[in-house]
């Protein structure tokens, strides 16, 4: 596995030789910085793991568009979708060994990076995305970006793809209902964590063999962003989708320190402009997106279940020792304040 790894690395850093970052060539940082004029054009790698026509590649296309609009084509944007460079942590890492500029993903495979990464496993966080958006623009990114330069990478900014809910062939309106259902989740520890103090019976499984699963009955439930519960039709397989928000999807705009920090200063501000701008734009898209998704739940027979502010309740109950192991993983100081800007949120926005 490491042979493999090490394999793809080594062909993203030798594909990367062929984009050079900046067209004033092999220089020092010091000669690159004292020759940097007006005319330079500074070409620079953006990668994903997903499609383009998920919020994913929508996020990496208006940051790469705003970034050449501001810079008045003083900085141009190499895309590369669909793991053209590699998986997700592939990618993580070439970032952080400088060899591409920035990537978008969720915060699941940055964990092995930046272990911090983690609060976002936190269960029944959020009752809505208001408060969820609230605090991903507060206090808890400003100190997260601390953990991230620790480790070589500059976080830029969060957009999400809404919540996981869950799909199910079982009714679930009560806490009762999720005793024993067979529900596929992704192998992370903090989530099948989740699943079991709720009573449910998480299984571990390749995401191509879910729809099957579902099909055979192996399975009676899954949990997923609708935009995928939708794009990989496994909403043709169940008979309920439960809003129960019980995880946000995240989105992170990640870039490379050694190859930002040696732009000139106006295109760095540039690039963070452009990323605040971007996400605010990707969260848009994801409303405006999940509205026709709904849609073809809806016209497909399956019933969209809303939010139960109950199950809510009781299922948060449930998983408070998951925030607890969270507390050991990653720190108090981070857990505490994940809970107290949502509190926060929560106050502004009078939800009780």
């Amino acid at each position: 596995m490491k042979i493999k790894m090490k394999n793809k690395i080594i062909c993203i850093a030798f594909l990367l030789m062929f984009i050079p970052l900046t067209l004033t060539g092999c220089l020092s940082t010091e000669e690159r910085r004292g020759e940097a004029k007006e005319k330079d054009v500074y070409e620079l790698s953006i990668a994903i793991d997903s499609q383009e026509d998920t919020v994913t590649g929508i996020f990496m296309n208006k940051f790469a568009d705003l970034l050449e609009e501001k810079s008045k084509g003083r900085m141009k944007i190499n895309r590369f979708p669909n793991s053209q460079l590699g998986g997700d942590g592939e990618i993580t890492e070439a970032v952080q060994n400088g060899n591409i500029a920035f990537v978008v993903q969720t915060t699941a495979p940055q964990v092995s990076f930046v272990p911090e990464a983690a609060i976002f496993d936190a269960p029944m966080a959020f009752k809505n995305l208001d408060v969820a958006r609230k605090v991903l623009d507060g206090e808890l990114t400003e100190k997260l970006k601390e953990y991230y330069a620790n480790k070589k990478l500059i976080l830029l900014g969060y957009a999400d793809q809404d919540f996981r809910v869950m799909s199910s062939n079982k009714k679930v309106e009560k806490m009762s209902d999720l005793k024993g259902i067979k529900i596929r989740t992704m192998e992370n520890p903090n989530h099948i964590a989740f699943w079991k103090l709720v009573g449910a019976n998480p299984t571990p499984m390749a995401w191509s063999e879910v729809y099957i699963g579902l099909q055979q009955g192996s399975i009676d439930a899954q949990e997923n962003p609708i935009e995928t519960i939708v794009a990989s039709k496994v909403y043709e397989q169940q008979d309920d989708i439960i809003l129960t928000n019980h995880i946000l999807h995240t989105l992170c705009l990640i870039g490379s320190p050694s190859i930002i920090n040696e732009l000139p200063e106006e295109l760095q501000k540039i690039i963070y402009e452009a990323a605040d701008e971007a996400k605010v734009y990707a969260r848009k898209m994801t409303d405006e997106r999940n509205e026709s998704r709904v849609k073809i739940i809806e016209d497909s027979g399956t019933k969209i279940i809303p939010f139960n502010e109950k199950l809510f309740n009781d299922m948060r109950a449930a998983s408070e020792p998951v925030w607890k192991s969270l507390e050991e993983q990653i720190g108090k100081d981070l857990v505490n304040t994940l809970r107290s800007e949502i509190d926060k949120a929560e106050k502004e926005l009078n939800i009780n």
